[in-house]
């Protein structure tokens, strides 16, 4: 075992504050990661504040990890010591499943394991990446080109992948008029994905406040939802359009800005249920359809994808002792557009 300096959730709700964790022996198809980043994404305050449901403390959060390997295992035949790799929000899955097998590990039939907030194959609590090293399984290990500094491709372990794997399924390319809804640590790389692709962009936000930013990220244009006539002038427009928000939306509203046959895809998680009149997919024949992460190889896809076009994350570097602000600015939108942890500060 190895003891490791990490920032961890005592309790639900509870800030986060340093401490010690002790991290597997590297097996024989493992690797050491010695972390050099960590990303911040809102699902680990969703966690670290059980918003939803019961959560295993304490918590290391962290799923966005870009790092260098230090020690390989025996049997490791896919990475070298000195290789930039990265971890995402998975460490194992059953592997034999009907999914795991069609490189679709995130829908594991078994269940994933997730990179904290869960339970490892040895039965023990996963920790994440608010740490200085980590052990994982090679085959859950992926790696980061040479194009990308891992700063900037820490945040795309989650961001990136969650906003790459719908984009690609639901066809966004040239000719095909794309919305992303919100533009926050996901929405943002969803612009640059969407655009990079070929498509015609569109931000719809809450505001003009980005407007800006939306379109110097790639953008052609850019919406306030606040502001009814929006909904009146972009009817019937878009093919596709990702919502990465977390809170409950008019759902109806967004799905009549679709053109027929448009899918209205999810990658924000609200805590709350929502309600849906039927009509406003059944007339149109629209689809309402959600999305998680993406499978390993995917996402390594994605991460070459990103390089190819010089597609990093927009982000705020911090220090460890500053994780419990952060976490109180992503909550407020006070970010822009990632926050990623130096974790020599740690």
């Amino acid at each position: 075992m190895t003891t490791v300096a990490a920032y961890a959730a005592p309790a639900p709700k509870a800030p986060l504050e340093r401490t010690t964790i002790e991290r597997r022996e590297v097996g024989e198809f493992d690797v050491l990661i010695d972390i050099k980043f960590a990303g911040i994404c809102h699902s680990d305050i969703h966690q670290a504040q059980e918003g939803w449901g019961e959560a295993i403390f304490p918590m290391v959060p962290g799923h966005e990890i870009a790092g260098v390997v230090s020690e390989v295992g025996p049997g490791v035949t896919k990475f070298a010591v000195g290789d930039r790799v990265g971890v995402g929000c998975m460490v194992d899955s059953c592997r034999e499943c009907e999914n795991c097998k069609a490189g679709r590990e995130q829908y594991c039939v078994n269940g994933n394991v997730p990179t904290y907030n869960g339970i490892g194959k040895d039965g023990e609590p996963t920790y994440g990446g608010y740490s200085q090293k980590v052990v994982v399984d090679e085959n859950f290990v992926v790696r980061i080109p040479d194009g990308l500094s891992l700063d900037v491709a820490a945040p795309l372990l989650c961001a990136g992948i969650t906003l790459y794997s719908p984009l690609r399924r639901f066809g966004a390319g040239p000719g095909k008029k794309v919305a992303i809804v919100g533009l926050g640590g996901l929405g943002h790389m969803g612009v640059k994905i969407a655009h990079a692709l070929g498509a015609e962009v569109t931000v719809l936000s809450q505001s003009l406040r980005k407007q800006e930013d939306g379109l110097k990220l790639g953008a052609d244009h850019y919406y306030a939802t606040s502001d009814p006539k929006t909904f009146e002038e972009l009817a019937g427009t878009f093919d596709l359009i990702v919502s990465t928000v977390s809170a409950p939306l008019d759902f109806g509203a967004y799905l009549s800005l679709l053109k027929t046959e448009g899918t209205l895809a999810n990658v924000g998680a609200p805590e709350e249920p929502i309600s849906l009149n039927l009509f406003s997919v059944i007339g149109g024949g629209k689809s309402l359809a959600g999305s998680m992460i993406g499978g390993i190889a995917e996402t390594q896809e994605m991460l070459d994808f990103c390089a190819e076009h010089g597609l990093g994350a927009e982000i705020e570097l911090i220090r460890g002792d500053q994780i419990n602000e952060a976490y109180e600015r992503v909550v407020a939108s006070d970010v822009r557009y990632r926050f990623v942890i130096d974790t020599a500060t740690i």
